[in-house]
């Protein structure tokens, strides 16, 4: 908790006059031990105990006063006993008080985060009394804390939390991504293709294809065939380079290119089929 309750406190009195205040007395902490009671410190306004009190694991400080306003006994709207650690870190507990302005709280182990309890230095106590009216809030130290752990007992297991600022370079290998298909696919689908040629071989015969026009085909279109025929290859070929090392970026510009040839030459190549067909030549 890294924020002030003392400041909240004297943000909501802001606007109150001086004209009367806040305060407390018969101030005094008692370090409460498993057999009795231990060190007594007394303090007042503004003039907080002179020795600090030490806090042991099993003990309990029990803090009493009687609160205040303009040397009257009365009940503020809000009290509290603020611990500070040198970092900064506070601790709010909350008084417990009659209306006749008798307060008292206790303070163990479990009431300290544990930064707290792992300070070498002492802790800071404030007490902090504010309500609404006129009346100034009051912030006054009242006495400080020493965290006693018993030696050779294990600490209270403590990460600091993750802040803001730069951190230790990342560095990740990311897994190189696969080049080509699995081995069994590839090899289904090259026998299915391979496969295709001895039907269509097989098809033509029952069709009756005729290779006695082929070259007439040719001389009566020569550059067409040849464009047709070979950018279809070029095509199949292009496709294997894509398999084998080509990225897509690298395939895309030679299909669109072979494409339009493979268009173009077809139209002329098709039309010169067409013609013999009309003719009545199978």
């Amino acid at each position: 908790m890294r924020f002030s309750i003392a400041s909240s406190l004297l943000f909501l009195t802001s606007a109150a006059s001086a004209a009367s205040s806040w305060g407390f007395k018969d101030g005094s902490a008692t370090v409460s031990l498993l057999g009795g009671d231990g060190a007594t410190a007394k303090f007042s306004n503004q003039e907080p105990a002179k020795n600090a009190l030490v806090l042991g694991k099993a003990d309990t400080i029990k803090v009493s006063l009687t609160t205040t306003e303009d040397s009257e006994a009365k009940r503020p709207h809000q009290a509290f006993i603020v611990i500070t650690e040198s970092t900064g870190i506070e601790v709010a507990l909350p008084l417990d008080i009659k209306s006749s302005g008798k307060a008292v709280a206790a303070i163990s182990h479990k009431d300290l985060a544990v930064p707290m309890l792992l300070s070498d230095e002492p802790l800071k106590v404030n007490l902090v009394l504010g309500s609404f009216g006129s009346s100034s809030p009051l912030i006054s130290p009242v006495f400080n804390i020493e965290i006693y752990h018993v030696p050779n007992t294990p600490l209270p297991p403590f990460e600091r939390p993750m802040r803001y600022g730069p951190r230790a370079e990342i560095h990740h290998i990311f897994k190189v991504g696969e080049t080509s298909p699995p081995m069994i696919i590839s090899v289904v689908f090259v026998t299915a293709i391979v496969c295709t040629f001895p039907m269509l071989l097989v098809a033509w015969n029952k069709l009756g294809a005729n290779l006695d026009h082929l070259p007439k085909a040719v001389q009566a279109a020569p550059i067409s065939h040849a464009l047709f025929v070979g950018s279809i290859i070029a095509i199949e070929g292009s496709f294997f380079l894509y398999y084998v090392k080509w990225n897509l970026f690298q395939l895309l510009p030679v299909f669109m290119g072979l494409s339009v040839v493979t268009f173009l030459s077809g139209v002329k190549a098709l039309s010169e089929v067409q013609g013999r067909r009309f003719a009545g030549e199978r």
